[in-house]
């Protein structure tokens, strides 16, 4: 009986282990990575937001960053609309 029970649980956790170590951690990973990313910009990256703008950082606060567009014009972007940091 104890072996029916173990047998019937191993698919499962042989699943759950498959789609933990090909869905979840890389996940994470690439989550880690994104915020380590947006907590070393500084003034100057050129960064791409959420929206496909490209900007160059002039100022970091705690919560928003004060971007720059093309034409000089300064605007608030929130820390979580970072894509990605525009390296030329």
């Amino acid at each position: 009986m104890n072996t029916d029970l173990i047998n019937s649980l191993l698919p499962l956790v042989a699943l759950f282990a498959i789609f933990y170590f090909l869905i979840i951690r890389p996940q994470q990973k690439q989550a880690k990575a994104h915020k380590e990313m947006v907590a070393n910009l500084k003034k100057g990256d050129k960064i791409v937001t959420n929206g496909g703008l490209i900007v160059e950082v002039a100022k970091v606060e705690d919560t928003y960053f004060l971007v720059k567009n093309s034409d000089n014009t300064e605007m608030k972007l929130i820390k979580e609309f970072v894509a990605k940091l525009l390296e030329e």
